[in-house]
């Protein structure tokens, strides 16, 4: 008799959930050595990306270079944390941030279209970030605290069609974060035409792992696990 002895991805990435995490500095008072710090942590751990403000991408990808340790991704955030700023702002912020050296973009949706239930602005906007992303991952921050379940199904649906790669649950300065029940609902909704970024009062490896059970596959946090 054969077994098959291959994990699947999910109990791979449970068995090294570091080699997921989004390492998130984003404070907006972290100076030039607070950066530094996340850097050499992320490094030591082995995490897959750390996570800054636009303001300081081209600083944290200089340390990598730096530390030769460019396997480390840099995800820059955009429109950060309220989503509130225009398209137009928020499509320079993402050239300048791909200039300056980002791997990957999270980017705030309009929450405010979208309580409006103005779904075209949430769309055309994640649309026209896709197309001047060069090719870089981009997630969606979608803020599921401030939605209700059927808002959150809407907006997965505009995420699949725009074709980012990740719907990414908080920004943690909202008023709550990443849950097991709404990562397993969104993962629902997208049936693997995206992935999902739990983040957002991530504290633990025990929450991190329980996440990547109900269906994430990246996960931000601030907190060394």
């Amino acid at each position: 008799m054969f077994f098959n002895l291959k994990k699947s991805k999910q109990e791979q990435i449970i068995s090294s959930p570091q080699s997921v995490v989004d390492f998130s500095i984003l404070d907006p008072r972290a100076t030039q050595k607070d950066i530094s710090d996340y850097v050499n942590i992320a490094i030591k751990n082995k995490y897959y990306a750390v996570c800054v403000n636009s303001f300081n991408v081209e600083y944290a990808k200089s340390l990598l270079k730096l530390k030769d340790n460019e396997d480390i991704k840099i995800v820059s955030t955009i429109g950060f944390p309220l989503g509130a700023c225009s398209k137009q702002t928020k499509l320079a912020e993402v050239k300048q941030a791909i200039s300056d050296g980002a791997d990957e973009l999270d980017v705030v949706i309009n929450i405010a279209a979208a309580k409006d239930g103005d779904y075209d602005y949430v769309k055309d906007e994640l649309s026209r970030i896709v197309r001047i992303s060069k090719g870089k991952v981009v997630k969606a921050i979608i803020e599921t605290c401030y939605f209700n379940k059927d808002e959150i199904i809407k907006l997965c649906k505009i995420c699949t069609k725009t074709k980012v790669d990740y719907i990414k649950t908080s920004t943690g300065f909202g008023t709550g974060g990443a849950t097991p029940e709404i990562v397993a609902l969104i993962k629902a909704e997208v049936n693997g035409k995206c992935q999902i970024k739990a983040a957002g009062a991530v504290r633990t490896t025990k929450q991190a792992e329980d996440l990547i059970r109900a269906g994430a596959t990246r996960i931000g946090t601030s907190t060394e696990i």
